[in-house]
């Protein structure tokens, strides 16, 4: 129960590591109270307001407050907006960052303190209101920096298992595939040739079944096959479903020619457009439209495939359903860093997009 608790997220951070966060400054703030009253005793006025107990501890807490709010912002950018940033460059940016955390707290803290009543140190004595923030903002940032290549790690190892895992179920497959590839083709070429002339369109489905599984076979061979490739694959596998679903099924690509030569991983549309007609189209008397619209933007190929279907409310439970998206998404974060992301089609349906 505890540890579901300690799970629970505010703000896309875990309860649990927010509490961490608020004790380490709880910590601190009392560390520095703890300091301050043990040194009053090098001072002969005992009635000073700076070593009066109730004083300590109100000063105390509003330097560590201010410190706190000053922290949120830096968070915030390094670790969310800046997360796809190196390492390495974010932490060069705290070359700017720290004289600016130091600079801002001791301007707020002493405009503060002077409104108040408060003390604060004067004259040279304050290098030490730059000193003591600079390593206390050097000590903070380094937790946090090494705590989330924890995550990252531990993220990773996870991600690498699951990968084993998914690459073990493949070789299998392509194992159980292999097992005698010629037997299939022959197969496919005797019922075509046992199909009375007048049906020529059965001759023809069965001849695109047949290309459907040679294609299959070299996905499990290569790691990579031209665009051009995957699109002939995918409007194969389309024109199949066509013939079940007749003027149901509209489809749609949009993708420049000059794209064609682009090496993407095999096997990497065929299963979202798969899953768009199973989860979306399927259940609809009417059927609708499936686009898949594929460009260039920032160096990176970007992938979109949509469907005017039923739509998907609860979009993490949509790798829950089957092995074929989750194996996309793990191929995706493997090979580019990059992942699926999922959101709601204009009127209605599912768009699935990604980049690599």
């Amino acid at each position: 129960m505890k540890k579901k608790f300690y799970n629970k997220r505010f703000m896309s951070i875990k309860v649990g590591e927010l509490l961490c966060f608020i004790g380490f400054y709880f910590f601190f703030a009392i560390f520095y109270y703890v300091t301050l009253y043990i040194n009053r005793q090098g001072y002969t006025d005992k009635n000073d307001k700076f070593f009066n107990l109730i004083t300590v501890i109100d000063d105390s807490g509003l330097d560590y407050f201010i410190k706190f709010l000053i922290t949120i912002p830096i968070w915030y950018l390094l670790f969310r907006k800046l997360r796809h940033w190196s390492m390495s460059k974010r932490l060069l940016l705290h070359i700017i960052l720290l004289p600016m955390f130091v600079i801002v707290w001791q301007q707020l803290y002493y405009i503060i303190c002077e409104k108040i009543g408060f003390y604060h140190l004067g004259g040279t004595g304050r290098v030490w209101d730059i000193y003591i923030p600079a390593l206390f903002y050097i000590l903070q940032f380094g937790i946090m920096h090494s705590y989330n290549f924890y995550l990252e790690n531990r993220r990773k190892l996870k991600l690498e298992g699951e990968l084993r895992t998914a690459a073990l179920k493949s070789e299998l497959s392509a194992i159980k595939a292999q097992l005698n590839p010629h037997f299939l083709y022959n197969i496919f070429n005797t019922i075509s040739a046992s199909v009375p002339p007048k049906n020529e369109k059965t001759r023809h489905l069965i001849a695109e079944l047949s290309d459907l599984f040679r294609y299959q076979l070299k996905a499990s061979q290569v790691e990579k096959v031209p665009l051009k490739e995957e699109l002939e694959f995918v409007n194969k596998y389309l024109d199949l479903e066509k013939e079940r679903f007749q003027e149901r099924l509209q489809v749609e690509v949009n993708v420049e020619d000059n794209l064609k030569h682009e090496m993407v991983p095999p096997m990497l549309l065929q299963p979202l457009v798969e899953n768009s007609i199973k989860h979306g189209l399927s259940s609809l008397i009417e059927g609708g439209k499936i686009s898949i619209s594929i460009f260039k933007k920032h160096d990176k190929l970007h992938f979109e495939i949509s469907d005017t279907g039923i739509g998907v409310k609860d979009k993490t439970s949509v790798f829950e359903k089957g092995i074929g998206l989750t194996n996309i998404k793990l191929r995706l974060e493997k090979m580019y860093q990059s992942t699926l992301s999922l959101s709601d089609n204009q009127p209605q349906g599912l768009k699935i997009s990604f980049a690599i």
